[in-house]
């Protein structure tokens, strides 16, 4: 499963439409690149529903927000909407200032998302209206344990039922669940928080293994889950004694352009309920 999405990816080729945020902007797109597909990265109002018209899927991400390209997002949304394409909402930070939180749920309301993905507290700010991070990183009190994964599942599932839209809620226990079934995955590496950009990242590969696999959109954005966890294990591997987060970024970035479809299928760590 994991392994027929990986290699209809890396055959179809998307062209992803990226809608994100500065900080992060750059590795964003050469992760859409090393996992096979092509990025490009628009967020004028007065072009993003003519991007949006000739690439295949969209990523919105509001880390950086602002007025202007809220508009945008809204915009390309509901083109991507119109055209039949599949859009991924990162609701990056909502809960933690009014206009994140508010831009997330106009979103909400006016576009139809394919995947949302976020951490656990961003996703519990989208599904109970109030929330707590700790800036744009989860809030410990929500993290999601061994103790508390039934619940955490059951949340998923109830939230993906409500929005019509497959949740990935991502931490060291990854949730990606419709309204039936959940993937509770458990690759990865702790050391993947002291980079910024991981969910970014992942966000950008989720809208381009989607893409790619339209008809199955929950098992492709498990497979893109996967497959990030197990880049931050391999380039964990790698690194050495005068390597830190920096080397950390490149060699997860790397890993990815190396993964096969064969690697990803043996070293994706998951369990489904």
């Amino acid at each position: 499963m994991l392994k027929t999405a990986f290699e209809n990816l890396r055959s179809r080729s998307p062209l992803i439409h990226n809608i994100t945020n500065y900080v992060t902007v750059n590795d964003c797109a050469n992760m859409v690149l090393a996992c096979g597909a092509s990025p490009i990265m628009a967020d004028d109002a007065a072009e993003v529903e003519e991007i949006t018209a000739i690439c295949g899927g969209l990523n919105i991400n509001i880390g950086t927000l602002n007025s202007r390209t809220v508009t945008s997002m809204l915009l390309a949304g509901k083109k991507a909407n119109q055209l039949g394409h599949p859009v991924v909402l990162d609701p990056v930070g909502a809960g933690a200032s009014r206009l994140r939180t508010d831009t997330a749920f106009r979103l909400l309301r006016e576009v139809q998302f394919t995947v949302i993905r976020g951490n656990i507290s961003e996703i519990k700010t989208l599904a109970s209206g109030a929330g707590t991070t700790k800036g744009v990183d989860a809030d410990v009190a929500d993290k999601v344990t061994e103790e508390n994964l039934d619940s955490a599942v059951a949340f998923a599932k109830a939230f993906a039922a409500r929005t019509g839209a497959v949740v990935a809620i991502t931490g060291a226990i990854d949730i990606v669940a419709d309204a039936q079934k959940a993937y509770c995955i458990r690759n990865g590496n702790a050391m993947m928080s002291s980079i910024t950009g991981t969910g970014c990242q992942l966000s950008a590969m989720t809208a381009a293994f989607v893409t790619a696999n339209p008809d199955n959109v929950l098992e492709a954005a498990a497979a893109a889950v996967c497959a990030m966890g197990l880049a931050g294990e391999i380039a964990h591997d790698r690194l050495g004694s005068m390597d830190g987060n920096s080397s950390y970024r490149n060699y997860i970035i790397d890993a990815i352009y190396n993964l096969t479809p064969e690697q990803l299928e043996e070293g994706a760590k998951y369990e489904v309920r």
